[in-house]
């Protein structure tokens, strides 16, 4: 079950970063980011660090907001936001092939809500990798209310090394996770190296359309703006993660922009123009509600200092990731399926 409550919230900002240095992390992640200063070298040489107290920060936020499953997905007329999402998850199972208790790994599984959902779907288990203990330890914690312990586990690793032996699993999945990445030919191979011979990887990528100028500056502050407030070192284009497939040995099997033909447009959860009672908490009123708490909570003491900040970004990089949308220049559903040869 999601946390769902103001002090659930309040008390979750920081993850396991000691509460009286949240507001010091705050500080320490935005620089890493150009608008403050940074640049994409220096995101890339220390992205662990960077992701980290990303989703330190940001995990509380996206669960009371989202729930436990943090990602996009392709939406029907008429379909509720959670429905979408667990249809996205259930397409990605269904295009792996899953067949009961085969070992599936999740690559950057977040607090597990794909994880569960597809290990239940498809009867397998389910390992996720992930390098954040708060998130993992929230995981946990979710798998027993679940009653899924014995299904889905998960490693704290990073997905650049994975501590498994070559050939373990017989999936592979990633869903707006590998993003994150600061080599993306490095993270496939990593992945390529721990599947099996003959088996698939599928994913959903954050990527950046053939509509994206970069000479274009309004292009390239929305472009920072999602970076930013993503934990993301570099927005690549669907051509270089094609391109990276191919250098780690995949061979691809197809590849699309899924959001492209979507009924409902994937970012209209997020839209200040459009309201739902059953997502009011992204919705405009829903943020404004959320955005006072969190002032009350942070000046009563309940919530760290710092709080304020993480959800200023968080406001931004959502209009951004609207206006990404709504320009064509930005996807969160590239996807592809990808097999390992057999030699």
């Amino acid at each position: 079950m999601s946390r769902s409550g103001a002090l659930d919230l309040a008390t979750g900002v920081g993850g396991k970063i000691e509460k009286k240095e949240v507001l010091s992390a705050v500080e320490r992640y935005e620089k890493y980011h150009f608008s403050h200063g940074g640049d994409e070298e220096d995101r890339k040489a220390n992205y662990s660090d960077m992701v980290n107290k990303y989703y330190d920060l940001a995990t509380s936020f996206y669960e009371y907001g989202w729930g436990e499953s943090f990602h996009f997905g392709a939406r029907w007329k008429a379909e509720s936001l959670r429905e979408s999402i667990k249809r996205h998850e259930h397409f990605l199972a269904l295009q792996l092939g899953l067949k009961p208790r085969q070992k599936v790994l999740d690559v950057g599984c977040g607090i597990g809500g794909p994880l569960r959902e597809i290990a239940r779907f498809s009867d397998t288990y389910v390992t996720g990798v992930n390098n954040n203990e708060y998130q993992i330890t929230r995981g946990i914690e979710l798998n027993r209310i679940a009653g899924l312990e014995g299904t889905c586990q998960y490693v704290k690793a990073d997905f650049m090394n994975m501590p498994f032996p070559d050939n373990s699993f017989d999936a592979i999945f990633a869903i707006e996770a590998t993003c994150h990445a600061p080599n993306v030919v490095d993270c496939y191979k990593e992945i390529y190296r721990v599947l099996k011979p003959g088996q698939c990887f599928a994913a959903y990528e954050w990527c950046i359309t053939d509509s994206f100028d970069p000479k274009n500056e309004e292009h390239q502050r929305i472009k920072g703006e999602v970076e930013l407030g993503n934990g993301l070192p570099d927005i690549r284009s669907m051509g270089q993660c094609l391109e990276a497939l191919k250098l780690a040995g995949f061979e691809v099997i197809w590849e699309k922009d899924v959001a492209s033909d979507s009924p409902l447009s994937w970012y209209l959860p997020l839209d200040k123009s459009h309201f739902s009672l059953s997502n009011f908490r992204v919705t405009s009123v829903g943020r404004f509600v959320t955005r006072n708490m969190v002032k009350v909570l942070e000046s009563l003491g309940l919530a760290p200092e710092g709080s304020q900040r993480v959800q200023a970004f968080l406001e931004t990089a959502a209009d951004a990731l609207v206006e990404g949308g709504r320009k064509g220049i930005f996807t969160p559903m590239y996807f592809f399926l990808a097999r390992k040869p057999h030699s």
